[in-house]
């Protein structure tokens, strides 16, 4: 069976994102950014929900080709290409590059993905991973908590309708005062 992560940027007073879908909070650091390229080269497929699935397209399937490209952002684009994605809207009619759309029921598909072979899956977008979660479909979640108070937007947990009891795997501070936590979900 495949581990499902729930992983991302969060300010330290929980959101994923700041009102207006404002993330210029999180941009990371040279050592985080090599941290989350890591990441990606080792994910067996991404599973996006529409939202965050439109803000990656947006950049990383060009990023290498931009002017000023780093070395670390051009492997990160080539990673990201790569690496598989699958994308969960109701509203999208097509998505391009290495995914595919799923339009039906995500907890069905996540949950038939997660007893296939194959690498890790990481979950992202707060709607999706909303979903998942309510679930029970989360193996580990990873916070990369950002020393910033942003106020409101969007929250990295959603509500849920029963406890989920963690255990801390791993800890890391990187520079600026960020800390990431891993934690598995005990079953």
């Amino acid at each position: 069976m495949r581990t499902l992560t729930w992983a991302m940027n969060v300010s330290l007073d929980g959101y994923t994102a700041a009102p207006g879908d404002d993330l210029g909070w999180s941009v990371p650091s040279d050592e985080l950014f090599a941290w989350w390229s890591e990441r990606v080269a080792a994910t067996g497929a991404a599973l996006y929900g529409r939202r965050l699935w439109q803000t990656m397209n947006a950049h990383w399937p060009t990023a290498d080709q931009q002017p000023g490209a780093t070395p670390a952002h051009v492997a990160y684009a080539h990673r990201w290409r790569a690496m598989p994605k699958v994308v969960f809207s109701s509203t999208l009619g097509a998505v391009d590059g290495n995914a595919r759309l799923v339009t039906g029921d995500a907890v069905a598909e996540i949950t038939r993905l997660k007893a296939e072979d194959g690498g890790p899956l990481d979950v992202g977008g707060a709607t999706l991973a909303a979903a998942a979660q309510r679930a029970g479909l989360v193996d580990e979640y990873v916070v990369v908590t950002h020393p910033v108070l942003v106020g409101g937007g969007t929250p990295f947990f959603a509500s849920l309708d029963r406890w989920v009891v963690l255990d801390l795997v791993e800890t890391r501070t990187f520079d600026g005062g960020i800390v990431m936590t891993r934690y598995r979900t005990r079953r």
